[in-house]
């Protein structure tokens, strides 16, 4: 439930038949060659998730399902009792742990990331050597191209190696443009950033063996932070944990399409003419899963 849209996003059409940011993507992870999706969803509304989108990716996409939920912690920790807000974006996916066994992509689902976001990562996969088991990628965004008309967002500045590997991430607050200049939050003082740079948009590829990592990073965060009533564990965490000590490799795809997402539901105007306008031009047809 987004708390800035004011409603359930994921399922908001901005397409003319109907279709949403969500099935987009899937359109466009299946037109790249992948053959299953896991949504990780909500339990309460997983009746009206399936009777949403199984129909139209039957013969076509395998739907598995997870649920994140609160007290499906490693270690037998416990929630605390004021508890009600998911872990993060790091604890949804490590929550898909048992449904994904293959080299798998993690995309938002109220982000809008072009077909050849998935067409990279798709690539990387099919050339990623193998006895590498954790020879991973990300799709890296312009900051320019991710920013709201309607509020500050949140982004993970990425630092990148010449050679074109994740060196590590800086997650940046509130940003926004004022003035012509792209700025966030720091610490009391605005922070400037140049547009050109390259920003995270949970945008990943992974190879399965990553979720061992993840859980113990995870078990590292509840215990020093197990007991915050709001803290999140985020997907940067065991990424650039991973990258210090030698486990895995994140190779940056610099995607030069245009990104756009629902953050507020101002956004959904945009949203809905990005749409229309990548139709005229052929890239999408008008009723999906025709």
């Amino acid at each position: 439930m987004g708390s800035r849209y004011g409603g359930l996003k994921q399922l908001d059409p901005i397409g003319p038949d109907g279709s949403t940011v969500l099935d987009y993507s899937v359109y466009d992870a299946w037109r790249a060659g992948f053959g299953k999706v896991v949504f990780v969803i909500r339990e309460d509304f997983s009746a009206a998730f399936r009777e949403r989108v199984e129909p139209l990716l039957k013969n076509r996409l395998r739907a598995e399902y997870a649920f994140q939920t609160p007290n499906d912690l490693p270690g037998g920790f416990q929630p605390p009792p004021d508890r009600v807000k998911p872990w993060g974006t790091g604890h949804a996916i490590w929550s898909a742990r048992e449904q994904v066994n293959e080299p798998f992509c993690v995309i938002n689902a109220d982000d809008f990331y072009g077909a050849g976001a998935f067409r990279a990562l798709k690539q990387f996969f099919e050339r990623a050597l193998q006895g590498q088991a954790l020879r991973c990628a990300l799709v890296g965004y312009r900051l320019k191209q991710t920013l709201s008309d309607h509020g500050g967002v949140s982004r993970g500045v990425l630092d990148v190696t010449a050679n074109g590997f994740l060196a590590g991430i800086r997650e940046m607050t509130g940003i926004h443009m004022r003035d012509g200049t792209v700025v966030a939050k720091g610490d009391g003082n605005a922070v400037q950033l140049e547009p050109e740079t390259l920003v995270s948009m949970n945008c990943w590829g992974f190879q399965p063996a990553i979720f061992d990592h993840f859980e113990k990073r995870l078990l590292r965060f509840l215990r020093e932070r197990g007991n915050e009533p709001k803290a999140e564990f985020y997907v940067a965490d065991p990424v650039e944990s991973a990258i210090r000590s030698g486990i895995a490799t994140f190779e940056v795809l610099p995607d030069e399409e245009s990104w756009f997402g629902v953050t507020y539901r101002e956004d959904r105007a945009h949203a809905v003419e990005a749409i229309q306008n990548l139709i005229a031009a052929g890239i999408y047809p008008e009723t999906l899963w025709t």
